[in-house]
């Protein structure tokens, strides 16, 4: 009996006070954002001000600031320019894609010493087994984020193509109905979603800041970097350039663009029966073979 009362009293005891820190945290994060509304007000003490701060600039920030320059240090020259550009491709334009990418890649490599230790030393593996399981563990964690960049810029890159002759379809009829460029654009953008149109719209904030139509239609070129996009962009300049009827060449570039996607597709047929002989080989085939010569080969070996 003494013993449950001695217990119950201790549990009172730490639920009173994991209340009275949980009432003295809600306290200070009350006066903290408080203070943060506060303008001009000047905080004497230099720990209060950096406990301003949230706890994710104190803590995860310097970490990830550290490892960034750690990153940048061993990386090969031209390879952050090389993933800035496939960012952009990938439609990623933030200033900090390029470190969300870094700092998977390194923590990736950081993890191979962890995946060769729990090989050789977690598993007990040794000989053959353990060396080729570790050089395949070794080899993703060093290809991972590289391949999903990429396979995110062939994916966008596919949607691009498949767009784009509606899109140039629906500016066809948006010029020639009286409207211009720009107001066309505009109208695609707010009626087609996907990627082709986000790329339009950052074209048109580009001219609205400032810039000339071919001078935004040139960073267009250079972010996508689409041999069908380059195509009608080359035609818009020229028709600019020379005073052709902006209608006709749309309508020039939307019948290309048609047929140019008609042979991607018939393109990817085409490879389908290459890409299926590679699981029929290694896996249908042996299967069959199982299920239709094992029973003549049991009836052999009885026979003998």
């Amino acid at each position: 009996m003494e013993l449950i009362f001695g217990l119950g009293l201790a549990v009172i005891a730490v639920i009173v006070a994991v209340v009275a820190v949980g009432f003295q945290l809600d306290e200070k994060a009350v006066v903290r954002s408080s203070l943060r509304r506060l303008e001009g007000y000047d905080i004497q003490d230099t720990r209060d001000k950096e406990l301003l701060d949230p706890l994710r600039a104190r803590t995860i920030a310097p970490v990830v600031t550290r490892v960034l320059d750690l990153g940048r240090s061993i990386t090969p020259v031209g390879y952050l320019d090389r993933v800035r550009h496939k960012q952009t491709q990938a439609g990623h334009p933030e200033a900090d894609a390029v470190d969300r990418f870094m700092v998977v890649k390194i923590v990736c490599l950081l993890f191979i010493p962890v995946g060769i230790w729990l090989v050789y030393g977690g598993l007990g593996l040794s000989g053959t087994n353990a060396l080729l399981l570790a050089g395949l563990l070794t080899f993703a964690l060093a290809v991972v984020p590289d391949a999903r960049l990429n396979r995110e810029v062939e994916a966008r890159t596919k949607q691009l193509r498949v767009s784009l002759p509606e899109v140039l379809d629906l500016l066809v009829i948006s010029v020639e109905a009286g409207l211009g460029f720009e107001q066309a654009l505009d109208r695609v953008v707010d009626a087609v979603p996907g990627p082709l149109s986000e790329e339009f719209n950052r074209m048109l904030g580009e001219v609205r800041a400032g810039s000339s139509r071919s001078e935004a239609m040139r960073a267009l070129e250079k972010r996508v970097d689409v041999p069908e996009v380059r195509s009608f962009i080359m035609a818009m300049l020229q028709a600019d350039t020379f005073g052709v009827s902006i209608g006709k060449v749309l309508r020039n570039q939307a019948d290309e663009m048609r047929v140019k996607r008609r042979q991607l597709a018939q393109e990817e047929a085409q490879k389908v029966p290459v890409k299926m002989l590679i699981p029929m080989v290694f896996c249908i085939f042996p299967a069959l073979f199982v299920v239709v010569l094992g029973p003549a080969a049991l009836d052999i070996l009885d026979a003998f």
